[in-house]
């Protein structure tokens, strides 16, 4: 037998091994949801389900946090288990990307009106002067009505805390920005286990969050972004759909 043969044989018999050993612990690591980032991927962008947000190899979940609400109700993370939800960072002297953000989650509301385990988490970047008081008079002139929306105020440092490191969503008080505070225009998806969930984009990636200062009606702004407020509500959808 030539020397190539014996090369091929011996090609053929580590890839049968290959695949008695590894394949099946691939596919156990699957149903587990135990993959890696890079089987993760891939994945999630054959099984038409939303991504779970990945750091590490581990699974993203919103960090335990308590603040009051518009009613003066202590609110933690555990009044949305069962739940899922919207969250935005937001204040309500924002004179530039908090109205839009709000009337489109206003919008998201409407649509989601009938389902008793949809929210929103509403947390304000400035607890100086958001009291509950105001956040009140805020919810009463954006039509908040969703029993599951709440407006939340507490500790500034652990509102910036939950919102840089806990979302990754940046809000910091800048006395040079107009009201003096940045933040960016993002909402985040929780669904029911507190677990950041998004759908992925064309690359296979997560999106993580969705574009909260486009209208749909609008479509794009000034930039050409386009808007993310319908896939949002299809997102939405698709958790309070998940089992």
């Amino acid at each position: 037998m030539g020397k190539s043969k014996y090369t091929y044989i011996w090609v053929s018999f580590i890839i049968l091994v290959f695949g008695i050993i590894f394949i099946p612990k691939i596919i156990d690591r699957v149903y587990k949801g135990t993959v890696v980032e890079s089987d993760r991927m891939s994945i999630d962008m054959n099984n038409g389900n939303l991504a779970f947000i990945v750091i590490n190899g581990e699974k993203r979940k919103v960090p335990d946090f308590a603040f009051v609400n518009q009613d003066s109700l202590l609110i933690t993370n555990n009044d949305y288990k069962g739940k899922v939800y919207v969250v935005e960072f937001f204040f309500t002297t924002c004179p530039s990307i908090c109205p839009i953000m709000n009337q489109n989650l206003v919008q998201i509301q409407s649509e989601f009106k009938e389902f008793d385990d949809f929210g929103v988490a509403s947390f304000t970047i400035n607890p100086t002067y958001d009291t509950p008081t105001v956040l009140k008079e805020y919810a009463e002139k954006y039509g908040v009505t969703n029993l599951n929306w709440n407006l939340m105020t507490g500790d500034a440092q652990g509102i910036y805390d939950l919102a840089n490191s806990g979302f990754n969503i940046f809000a910091s008080e800048v006395p040079s920005a107009p009201g003096g505070f940045e933040h960016a225009g993002m909402f985040a998806l929780v669904d029911r286990n507190g677990y950041i969930r998004s759908r992925v984009d064309d690359f296979g990636n997560p999106m993580i969050y969705y574009r909260g200062t486009i209208t749909e009606e609008d479509g794009v702004n000034d930039q050409g972004e386009q808007e993310q407020i319908g896939i949002l509500k299809e997102d939405i959808q698709k958790l309070l759909e998940e089992k």
